[in-house]
């Protein structure tokens, strides 16, 4: 008889932005633009790793201070701000929103349907995310329609990832034990996070980066959700 703890996963908690969504290609093409319009030095590529670290931040500083979660595209919006400044660009307050606009307009990993598909006939499929709940709802409806079978805010634990009461009250609304739900992201943090909860978790490196130093590690790592699938069924 198979002891491996992942014969008791019953529910695949997917990361939604970055794991299935591709920011970076999603975002760099109009980040590019804009920035040829502004007269920049910087470019889009390192302009887009600036302000993919800083919204991090941003979500961290939030659950230092207590302060809850204040909604991921807030986030995202405080970060572009800040990086405007690093930069040295003016901006007016049309000009955030059009650059904003582009978070409207996110694309799946090529890698991902395939994945989903061949995994739904084993596992309920469902996305964990630091996202408001309107927006994934408007994002599965219109730019991924994966068909998860639930869509679970961090809202409503009131945290962002990594704190552990995103991953308790996911389990708690989901109505199985942590154990029962393997985690997928393409970022260590919620790997960590996740597991330190009792969850299982697949690390996907997409991004070839070495893991966090960390006790808590993923029960198995890939590249895509093609090798998840495989790893899974």
């Amino acid at each position: 008889m198979n002891s491996s703890p992942l014969t008791r996963v019953t529910t695949l908690a997917f990361d939604i932005f970055g794991t299935v969504l591709d920011l970076t290609g999603s975002i760099t093409p109009p980040t590019r633009e804009f920035l040829r319009r502004k007269g920049a030095a910087v470019g889009a590529e390192a302009f887009w790793d600036q302000w993919r670290a800083r919204q991090r931040i941003e979500q961290y500083q939030d659950s230092l201070m207590m302060l809850g979660h204040s909604g991921y595209l807030e986030t995202c919006r405080k970060a572009l701000l800040y990086c405007l400044r690093l930069n040295h660009i003016a901006f007016t307050d049309e000009e955030v929103r059009e650059a904003m606009r582009a978070w409207q307009g996110l694309t799946p990993h090529a890698d991902v349907a395939e994945g989903l598909r061949r995994l739904k006939p084993r596992y309920r499929l469902v996305a964990l995310s630091n996202g408001e709940q309107p927006y994934l709802e408007r994002l599965e409806k219109e730019r991924m329609r994966f068909g998860f079978d639930a869509l679970i805010s961090v809202q409503q634990a009131g945290m962002f990832k990594p704190h552990p009461s995103v991953y308790r009250t996911g389990a708690t609304l989901l109505g199985v034990e942590p154990g029962q739900i393997m985690m997928v992201a393409a970022h260590a943090f919620d790997i960590m996070g996740a597991r330190a909860c009792g969850f299982r978790g697949a690390y996907v490196n997409r991004y070839r980066l070495p893991y966090e130093e960390s006790p808590h590690r993923p029960d198995i790592e890939v590249r895509d959700f093609v090798e998840l699938a495989d790893a899974l069924t």
